[in-house]
Parts: C-alpha cells; sequence; structure tokens
C-alpha cells in the first residue's frame, strides 16, 4: 500500500517549529520563523507564504529600513523556503515572504504592526522577485 501525503503536510513537516532554528540574514537582524501559511491561494495559484517575526522593522525604534529588509527576505526566501518546497507533487507558483514586528494572525487587520512583504517565483536553486 502506498501512501500518499497532502503538499500541505510534507511542507510543515519540512519546515522547523517556531524560534528554534537560527536564521543568518545580510542585516544580521535576529528573525524566528512564525508559520507557513499553505492554504490560501494567491492570483497565479500555489502560494507558499513564509512569515517570520522581526522586532527590528518596527516603526518605533526599529533598526531595519525597507531597503535592508528586501535583501533578508531575498536571502530568506532563497535559503529557507527552497529548500523545505516538497521535489514531489504541485510546485508554488508563488513564495511570500513575510516579516512582522509583532505575531499577527494570517489576514487579520493590524493597523499597529509594521509589516513587510515580497513575492517571489521559485525559479531552480534561487528566487526571482516578483513585484505586487
Amino acid at each position: 500500500m502506498r501512501l500518499v501525503l497532502p503538499l500541505a503536510a510534507v511542507v510543515l513537516a519540512a519546515a522547523p517549529a517556531p524560534g528554534q532554528e537560527a536564521l543568518a540574514v545580510p542585516s544580521g537582524q535576529a528573525l524566528s520563523f512564525v508559520d507557513t501559511i499553505h492554504d490560501a491561494a494567491g492570483p497565479a495559484g500555489l502560494t507558499l507564504r513564509f512569515r517570520f517575526l522581526a522586532p527590528a522593522i518596527a516603526r518605533d525604534g526599529g533598526t531595519v529600513d525597507p531597503e535592508t529588509a528586501f535583501a533578508d527576505m531575498q536571502a530568506l526566501c532563497d535559503g529557507f523556503a527552497l529548500p523545505r518546497i516538497p521535489a514531489t507533487g504541485p510546485r508554488p507558483a508563488q513564495i511570500v515572504i513575510t516579516l512582522m514586528d509583532r505575531e499577527v494572525p494570517f489576514g487579520a487587520p493590524a493597523p499597529e504592526a509594521t509589516q513587510f512583504f515580497e513575492a517571489f517565483v521559485p525559479d531552480g536553486d534561487s528566487c526571482l522577485w516578483e513585484p505586487f
């Protein structure tokens, strides 16, 4: 008998538990993995969203600006998200990397939170930026 797991289970199994992996990014800011959202399709089809807590992007007292955060999001897509996409099954058409200064439930309004989002297209061993 052959066991087939849904893509979502494979993706979630491949991601570390929140806060358990040291994440190195160009800015050197301290980040922690929050979760992967896999059940909200994007405009191009299957979209995987990798969300990270990044207190240094805060409006008040934050030390990381949007341009610096973009380099971090590129690094997270290339080095964190891509290796966690399963080799079999449907491939995502888009990867969205989210940095947030505080945990926000996906899709919930949070005007007090600072959040940066960037979309990428998986292309072999790298992510290509896809402007929103």
